[in-house]
């Protein structure tokens, strides 16, 4: 996932959003895994029938997710990466063979996989991008609904781009929800794009993050971002707007207005709010945001210029320790879910206000030994060792210290505590080998756990079938040491 905030003006803040008004039904989330220690699917999967979730967003055609998902009636929306979009395009064999693999395969028969939406490319309009996938994705997408359609899965089946917002934007001139318009160097293809999906009765999908107003604008009004009503009103004509969510996804839906489609269907495929990695990515803010959002949501309200219940799909399930920070620290926090699969704040998902709602855990999760790398205690001297500062660097270069960040759950340890955390964090990554706390000598082992109330340790997962397999291994390895069998004993170690 790519995020640029775009200048949208004031009150549009740094970027701008999307909303649908489609028939939206019950809450859909992103699962992504790039995950040092990725949890076994299909209690994934478990957890998110236990909690309600009818609809999921995946970034790749992972076999064994799709497998995990095949009879459960969670519908889908499956993506086909950006890397991918100039084959697509140029190859209609290749979109055939995509689609045989990834969508004819797994969907529709009884006991398959309900696959709703194949995403082409994740953002392929985004600024950064500096234009590499803007020829190749009106292709690719025509080249992957023919053969969806090909299959004979047209009409189950849509194919669809997932668009950042910084596609549109009001002026700074007038910076209004009513001024929005598609950015001009993009303006005609995003409409070829629109009009092919609209001819499809396929959704037009963006994604909105209310959270980067505040990262990206030191001026923008914190209240704004959320939806307790507590921000002082804007006015854009008759329209009043009470935050910034329905005022940038009202800048697009004037957008298509103004391209000629104003009944198009809009989906927002990522929305959601970190719980660390910036000052203001907490628990607390997230659970305000998420909640605000879902009662909104589903409560049929929708925009001031368009009414009825907004589909939509929070970002993300899990946080994921592995994806890039050139955005910002909070990239590897936006789950509702910590690594392991526990919910980090209560979240009513039916909207109706419920207290007290607790999410339902992932079940059955298997860790590794309750064991923590940490800077040695008899290590004195630290404050001008330069050793220990390039090994913290490298630690930190191959884990996660995101925590450790600025306005983060863990910026409050001293540096004994910043070196500890460090370690630990290269020691879980490396699946706690012995030889991987060491440091120059400067680290040892613990089995004392050295998190406080703020700050977490963490200890890393396993799968359940690692450790059956390595219990299987052990007794093959005693059986061969019992019966004196070497040539065995090699062959299974």
């Amino acid at each position: 996932m790519g995020k640029e905030w775009c200048s949208v003006g004031f009150l549009i803040g740094v970027l701008a959003l999307g909303l649908l008004v489609s028939k939206g039904s019950g809450v859909g989330v992103n699962w992504g895994t790039m995950s040092s220690h990725q949890l076994p699917p299909r209690k994934v999967v478990k957890a998110l029938k236990d909690n309600g979730f009818d609809k999921v967003k995946l970034f790749e055609a992972d076999a064994e997710i799709l497998d995990a998902l095949a009879g459960t009636g969670i519908e889908v929306m499956l993506a086909l990466p950006n890397l991918m979009l100039q084959e697509m395009s140029q190859d209609p064999g290749a979109a055939s063979a995509w689609v045989e693999a990834n969508v004819t395969r797994y969907c529709c028969s009884p006991g398959g996989v309900k696959i709703r939406y194949v995403a082409v490319g994740n953002e392929p309009f985004l600024k950064t991008y500096n234009g590499s996938f803007v020829s190749y994705t009106l292709p690719a997408l025509r080249n992957i609904q023919e053969a969806i359609n090909q299959a004979g899965l047209g009409t189950e089946v849509k194919a669809t781009v997932p668009f950042n917002a910084d596609i549109y934007f009001s002026p700074d001139s007038n910076p209004v929800p009513s001024a929005g318009d598609f950015r001009p160097e993009i303006r005609d293809i995003t409409i070829q794009i629109v009009q092919y999906l609209t001819q499809n009765s396929a959704p037009f999908v963006v994604n909105i993050y209310p959270f980067l107003s505040l990262y990206s604008n030191a001026y923008f009004p914190v209240e704004f971002a959320f939806f307790d009503g507590l921000s002082k009103p804007v006015r854009d004509g008759i329209a009043v707007y009470t935050n910034v969510f329905d005022a940038n996804l009202d800048t697009l839906i004037w957008a298509l207005r103004k391209a000629g489609y104003p009944n198009t269907k809009v989906v927002i495929g990522e929305v959601g709010w970190p719980t660390d990695g910036d000052e203001n990515a907490n628990a607390q803010n997230a659970m305000r945001f998420n909640q605000g959002l879902i009662r909104h949501a589903l409560s049929g309200e929708g925009t001031p210029i368009r009414r009825g219940p907004i589909d939509f799909y929070l970002f993300s399930l899990i946080d994921e320790n592995a994806k890039s920070i050139a955005p910002g620290s909070f990239e590897r926090h936006w789950g509702i879910f910590e690594y392991d699969g526990k919910p980090k704040y209560e979240l009513d998902l039916s909207g109706k206000g419920v207290k007290n709602k607790g999410l339902v855990a992932v079940e059955g999760v298997v860790y590794m030994h309750k064991r923590w790398c940490i800077l040695n205690p008899e290590v004195e001297e630290i404050s001008n060792d330069d050793e220990l500062a390039r090994n913290v660097d490298y630690a930190c270069s191959l884990s996660d210290c995101t925590a450790l960040e600025y306005g983060s759950s863990c910026n409050h340890l001293s540096a004994r505590g910043n070196a500890s955390y460090a370690f630990n964090m290269y020691y879980q990554f490396k699946n706690q080998n012995g030889w991987d706390c060491d440091f120059s000598g400067l680290a040892v082992v613990t089995d004392v756990d050295p998190s406080d109330e703020e700050c977490l340790f963490p200890v890393m997962i396993t799968e359940a079938h690692s450790v059956m397999l390595l219990h299987k291994r052990l007794l093959y390895i005693l059986l061969a040491i019992a019966e004196g069998c070497i040539v065995f004993l090699l062959l299974v170690s």
